[in-house]
């Protein structure tokens, strides 16, 4: 057997899998189908300070190769969270991570204050790169002085692991890494979807009620690549992969491009057994290959 473990700052995980924030809820909606505790951990759906409804419908649209979606962070907020969700989520056997979302640097602040409290949530990705908000969101993700200001805000309130998620709708991803390093984030996540639209020419409407949203999926896959690839060369943190990544060889090839660990997403609705496959696929892969760990393979076309 191959050693899957991997470490993002003093965070030890049982492998580098881990499921996407938005694409398996609060974990509970894929108990039935798969065991959550074969997976280094799940990112629990998009979190606010205060409840939110979403964006009005249609807010999905299928693509070739891919999924619109403009759902816009629909939840309940933290008040609910902490009483209604996290009980549950403090059984589960698998790290727990929240993406923190906010419209302002103290929405930010305030919320990844409160998670910092909760024990059985080691860590938090700080979502700044979200397309489907009208305020705040993006903003921070595609300006650099905005990202550093809330990243450095998050980083004095929040004692655990701070993974930042980064959006690939900027020009060079890398200065946004690089600024989430300095400001003492344990790693990086990416990427976010990529911007986009879908219109229906039968009636001649965008199929989004906010015309545009996130585009994620096989399709986007070549370009999440190439910005882990990019970004992966040019930090010393560690860097959680995702972009299309539907089976264990897409998982392999963001691990041999330099990720740390990788995020499945969309694929899960698919298949939502797809993380634990993606787990057995790599350990399958790594025997084949007489790797005794993942650790050995990740960066290895950049040693080559």
């Amino acid at each position: 057997m191959a050693d899957l473990r991997i470490k993002i700052g003093p965070l030890e995980f049982r492998n580098p899998v881990i499921l996407a924030s938005g694409t398996c809820g609060y974990g509970a909606e894929l108990e039935d189908f798969t065991d959550l505790s074969e997976l280094g951990g799940i990112i629990v759906k998009g979190t606010t300070l205060e409840p939110r409804e979403g964006n009005p419908y249609p807010r999905m649209a299928e693509t070739a190769s891919g999924m619109l979606n403009a759902v816009g962070l629909q939840n309940k907020g933290i008040d609910y969270f902490e009483k209604n969700i996290y009980p549950h989520l403090a059984e589960y056997d698998t790290h727990v991570i929240v993406n923190v979302n906010g419209n302002t640097i103290e929405d930010y602040v305030e919320l990844s204050r409160r998670l910092d409290a909760l024990a059985a949530i080691p860590a938090i990705e700080l979502n700044i790169s979200c397309p489907n908000v009208k305020k705040g969101g993006m903003i921070f993700g595609t300006n650099p002085a905005s990202a550093r200001e809330v990243i450095s805000a998050v980083r004095k309130v929040y004692h655990k692991t701070l993974i930042v998620k980064l959006s690939p709708n900027v020009t060079d991803i890398v200065e946004f890494a690089r600024i989430s390093e300095e400001e003492g984030a344990e790693a990086v996540s990416l990427v976010n979807t990529l911007l986009g639209m879908a219109i229906d020419a039968r009636t001649m409407k965008p199929k989004l009620s906010t015309v545009t949203g996130g585009l994620s999926g096989p399709a986007i896959k070549p370009v999440a690549l190439r910005m882990v690839w990019q970004v992966a060369r040019a930090v010393r943190i560690p860097v959680i992969g995702l972009g299309g990544i539907m089976n264990a060889e897409d998982a392999i090839e963001f691990i041999l491009a330099g990720a740390t660990a990788i995020q499945a997403g969309t694929v899960s609705f698919i298949d939502p057994r797809a993380g634990a496959s993606i787990v057995n696929g790599i350990e399958k892969y790594l025997v084949e290959k007489e790797f005794d760990s993942v650790s050995r393979i990740t960066g290895l076309i950049n040693r080559n």
